[in-house]
């Protein structure tokens, strides 16, 4: 079973720490100010695990296929 990374961006509060700690897979959308996915497949998981744990609205998770 194979899971993606998702971000809620309602709850997204534009913090870019994200971004900062996983590039490869994070953005920051200058237009809406707030964080997206890039790579939703994911990248590397200590990475995307670095970033749900540091985002300070938890808005970023693992979703199942």
């Amino acid at each position: 079973m194979a899971r993606r990374v998702i971000l809620d961006k309602e709850e997204c509060v534009g913090c870019q720490t994200c971004v900062e700690l996983c590039p490869e897979v994070f953005a920051f959308n200058e237009d809406e100010e707030k964080a997206e996915v890039i790579l939703p497949e994911g990248g590397p998981e200590d990475c995307i695990e670095e970033a749900i744990g540091s985002c300070p609205v938890e808005c970023i998770d693992w979703e199942e296929d």
